[in-house]
């Protein structure tokens, strides 16, 4: 009798699984970077976070649509498959499963490393120590998810609660102080002297700063993942996108709101949010600012590994890829794809060291002499004469923010093809669709401006993967 994956999961896990991933360290540092795009502009910056979350909402909203109609193994391998076609589709779970996962998972396993030992006051985010920490994590989740799937759920959503207070917190904290507290010598109070700052809005200004939000609002989409796995998914998949989707731009506007509250603008600026904690909680808060990070990331590593777990096997599900025999079987007593789940830890763990290499590559010439620089290193980057370190501009890519675009490009053949599904409402058939597609677009093109050659060289490595995926998608052997 062919084994099922079982429904395990409830509303509440699936909700903070959407909240628990989007959510992440992220969060506690957009809040400066909007503030410098925006060059102090408070107004504009929530605007910015409106958009980018108005962004996140359409194209959740376009696939909570879908899952009302499908419920198979992969929430979004199923989706493309039935927009537009069995080839896109696996092509889709390939590309989710060598890259999109694998990347993002071992970035947030190096940020719960990093944000671990600045606990204990250790800033090394380059070294060895962090990345066998980042190592140790990856194994770890890995393990409670392969091994106790129920015990996994229970964490992201205990992860989530822990997360969200001291965002709740600074958030009501913040602006009660911002508006009763008046800095030295001013008239007005200091949350409405920050917003008093507003300039009129310039479009260029405003779009740095939606790039800025555009990657602390991603995955989303990993929650699709366990829609076979979800008590009455059909209902409950489309309620956990949507309400997941909106309380998280609401935390991050009330965030945003609550940091502009404990601080000037200037200072936000310079020193980070931290200093807003500071300032209304004392200097005891920053370590207890860094453990509600660790934990943060870790909670968003974990929802990450559970997308992790499941790659090859929602491809071998549908006897497609390298022997689907092998990755199509599942642990009686788990009921998890545990030979999926081996390569899924193995590929986070190749992408953790690509990204320790290409992104973190100024220790490649740390006491290098200037003088003597090579012709490879000037091909590959800039040097810096003051710190002997090098800046890589192509030969080398993110793997914390190129991958996440690309899968919004996939989204837009979907939503094209959403269109033509005649059992939906004209307003779920077209008009959410259409703006999806302009959203998906905008990150698209979002991505070339802020990576420019970095793209080039992630094109050469995406083509290659792809094309291994193309050789290999239908098995010789079932």
């Amino acid at each position: 009798m062919e084994k099922k994956l079982t429904k395990k999961y409830g509303l509440l896990t699936a909700i903070a699984m959407v909240v628990g991933i989007v959510v992440g360290s992220g969060v506690f540092f957009k809040a400066q970077n909007i503030l410098n795009a925006t060059d102090g502009d408070m107004p504009l910056g929530i605007l910015a976070w409106l958009i980018g979350g108005a962004v996140m909402i359409v194209c959740a909203y376009c696939f909570a649509t879908m899952a009302t109609k499908y419920e198979k193994v992969n929430g979004l391998v199923d989706y493309a498959e039935a927009a537009c076609g069995k080839k896109y589709a696996y092509m889709t779970g390939w590309f989710m499963t060598m890259i999109y996962y694998p990347c993002i998972t071992s970035v947030l396993a190096w940020l719960s490393a990093r944000y671990t030992l600045e606990v204990f006051g250790m800033m090394e985010p380059t070294s060895g120590t962090c990345l066998a920490l980042a190592g140790l994590y990856l194994c770890a989740i890995y393990a409670m998810n392969a091994l106790s799937p129920i015990i996994a759920g229970k964490f992201q959503v205990s992860a989530t609660v822990i997360k969200l207070i001291p965002l709740t917190l600074m958030a009501v904290a913040g602006t009660i102080y911002g508006l009763t507290v008046k800095p030295d010598g001013a008239s007005q109070a200091l949350l409405i002297q920050n917003f008093a700052t507003a300039k009129g809005g310039n479009t260029d200004i405003l779009f740095g700063s939606v790039v800025a939000t555009a990657f602390a609002y991603e995955g989303w989409i990993v929650a699709t993942a366990i829609n076979a796995e979800l008590k009455d998914a059909k209902k409950n998949l489309p309620r956990a996108l949507t309400l997941g989707t909106a309380i998280v731009m609401c935390v991050y506007i009330a965030y945003y709101i609550g940091v502009a509250g404990g601080a000037t603008v200037e200072t936000l600026r310079n020193d980070g949010a931290t200093t807003a904690f500071t300032n209304i909680f004392g200097s005891v808060l920053g370590t207890i600012l860094k453990v509600f990070i660790a934990i943060s990331c870790l909670g968003t590593l974990n929802g990450l590994m559970l997308g992790c777990t499941r790659g090859i096997y929602s491809l071998a599900a549908r006897n497609e890829g390298p022997k689907p025999k092998v990755f199509s079987e599942l642990d009686p007593t788990t009921n998890m794809p545990t030979n999926s789940a081996i390569v899924g830890l193995l590929l986070c763990a190749a992408w953790l060291f690509y990204f320790f290499a290409a992104n973190l590559a100024s220790l490649f010439v740390a006491n290098y002499d200037a003088s003597s620089a090579n012709g490879f290193i000037k091909l590959i980057g800039t040097l810096n004469a003051e710190t002997n370190t090098i800046s890589v501009n192509w030969f080398g890519f993110d793997s914390s923010e190129i991958p996440i675009v690309t899968l919004y490009a996939m989204y837009i053949p979907i939503f094209f093809k959403m269109m033509k599904f005649k059992e939906f409402s004209p307003f779920k058939r077209i008009v959410m669709p259409i703006f999806a597609i302009i959203g998906s677009i905008f990150m698209v093109f979002a991505a070339v401006y802020a990576h420019k050659w970095g793209v080039a060289f992630y094109l050469i490595v995406f083509a290659v993967i792809m094309l291994w995926g193309k050789a290999v998608m239908n098995p010789k052997e079932n």
